[in-house]
């Protein structure tokens, strides 16, 4: 008989399975699990300390927690290089105060180094003339970020390298077109009607030679009479010698061309130093994904943003151009916002004068062009936490006052504007009525009535205000020897100044 006892005990019984013990399949899935539970947080891990690899949704979320830019860029930068024989002879010119008729106003004065190039103090418009007594009409201007300005046009360019139309032609062409709107994000809107590029706030000039020839001879300014006395200033300053090896033994005794290659000099500096465009904000970093964004700025820079508050953007672009150019934080085109009047400008002292930037009174070319009246150049935000001094005529004197100007100019106008007589609200009151068409009306946030809701409260402004103080430059390294004595001009004598004496030349931008 064969015994089948032990090879029974072999044979699975009827109805069995070859599953595992259950303990056996718990074990696998709680690790199958677990791997995956690793592979996720050690993903999730990865992304909030290298935010920049997120993809899509991932990215705006870690954005959201880290405040890192998930999508970083290289920044094309114009290359640092020490100065040119010419720039270094312009550094010179742009520090020395004995080139005004005072003697005590340089260029650096109106354009001091420690505040951005723009106004060193909160004068609406800066002191200036024979005796430091006379009043601009205008803000002044920072000298940065210029080296990529073009020169003034209205419309797109003209095909082919043809040159362009004469303004006025353009301007008269353009009457009745419809003005393109403006909103963040979007690509900057160029047609025949809108007018760009230039210096000064009205785009007088095109070059910084041209624009540095002005302050010497006005007035308001540096007050020099003539060339010819700008030229024997020139030719007594202790840089003199250093004009020779550059243009020649001769150039001292030929006025014209000497102002000409000093003011060539002066540009060269402004073009060549990189503190004029320094592109090392806290900004220009998280752009390239070397710093993160706290809890407010993120929100803030949101906000700059978005179209339908306060939509800053629009004007003010804050995006890399495609081919990796850093943003300038303007469109360099010309928009009447409808500022209140301000009447510490000497100027506005006569209610028949008002101030109507393309179209007068210092440009003077496009004066018939009324649909232009009231348009000032759109100037780059970078830095503008440092000023105290806003907008082309002074009017506000710090960025809160500068957002609830655009957050009330419409919801509540009554406190922007004052009142007449009989109480009611003179809107728009520093352009005619006449020309208060060219006034922005549709562009958020100016897209409201009044007694609305106003684009932003409290704690949006709040939240723009820490995003525009990311776009600050880092402080420059002092300048030494005669550059730094020829500082301030009239800085350390603004207290002493005598009575002021009212003026209806123009001046500063």
């Amino acid at each position: 008989m064969t015994d089948h006892s032990s090879s029974a005990s072999s044979i699975p019984p009827t109805g069995g399975d070859d599953k595992p013990p259950r303990r056996i399949r718990h074990w696998r899935f709680a690790a199958v699990f677990g791997v995956i539970g690793l592979s996720l947080t050690a993903v999730g891990l990865y992304n909030l300390i290298y935010p920049a690899g997120a993809p899509g949704p991932i990215g705006v979320l870690m954005e959201s927690l880290t405040g890192a830019n998930p999508h970083p860029v290289h920044l094309v930068r114009p290359r640092a290089r020490p100065l040119s024989a010419l720039a270094q002879l312009g550094q010179q010119i742009f520090f020395d105060p004995s080139l005004s008729q005072s003697g005590q106003q340089s260029c650096a004065s109106c354009h001091s180094p420690e505040h951005a190039y723009g106004p060193p103090n909160g004068l609406a418009t800066q002191l200036g003339g024979a005796h430091m007594t006379e009043v601009g009409l205008r803000a002044a201007p920072s000298l940065t970020y210029l080296y990529r300005q073009p020169a003034f046009s209205i419309g797109p360019d003209a095909p082919g390298g043809d040159a362009p139309p004469a303004f006025a032609q353009v301007a008269t062409q353009a009457q009745g077109s419809p003005r393109p709107a403006k909103v963040a994000g979007a690509p900057p809107a160029v047609t025949a009607l809108i007018p760009q590029g230039g210096l000064f706030w009205d785009g007088r000039s095109n070059t910084l030679q041209d624009q540095a020839t002005g302050p010497l001879m006005n007035p308001l300014e540096m007050a020099n009479t003539s060339e010819a006395a700008v030229a024997a200033k020139l030719a007594k300053a202790k840089y003199a010698n250093l004009f020779k090896p550059l243009f020649g033994p001769y150039i001292l005794q030929r006025p014209g061309l000497l102002v000409a290659e000093a003011m060539s000099a002066l540009a060269r500096y402004q073009v060549e130093d990189p503190s004029f465009h320094a592109l090392d904000s806290k900004y220009d970093a998280w752009l390239e994904g070397k710093a993160r964004f706290t809890p407010a700025e993120l929100r803030g820079y949101r906000l700059f943003n978005d179209k339908t508050k306060a939509n800053c953007g629009g004007c003010h672009l804050s995006q890399p151009t495609a081919d990796g150019l850093p943003p300038l934080f303007t469109d360099t085109q010309y928009e009447a916002l409808g500022l209140p009047r301000n009447p510490e400008i000497a100027a506005n002292k006569d209610h028949n004068f008002f101030d109507m930037g393309l179209c007068g009174p210092v440009r003077t070319d496009l004066t018939k062009q009324t649909q232009y009246c009231g348009m000032f150049l759109t100037p780059t935000l970078r830095n503008a936490a440092t000023r105290t001094v806003f907008f082309h005529n002074g009017v506000y004197h710090s960025l809160s006052q500068v957002l609830a100007f655009y957050n009330q100019r419409d919801t509540a106008p009554g406190r922007i504007y004052p009142r007449n007589s009989l109480g009611g609200i003179v809107r728009y009151n520093d352009l005619p009525v006449k020309y208060q068409s060219n006034i922005d009306t549709t562009d958020a946030p100016f897209d409201r009535r009044p007694g609305g809701p106003p684009a932003m409260g409290d704690r949006d402004m709040a939240a723009i205000i820490a995003f525009l103080k990311t776009l600050d430059d880092q402080p420059q390294p002092q300048p030494k020897g005669e550059a730094a004595r020829g500082r301030g001009g009239a800085r350390g004598f603004l207290d002493a100044l005598p009575v002021v004496k009212p003026s209806l030349s123009f001046a500063n931008g």
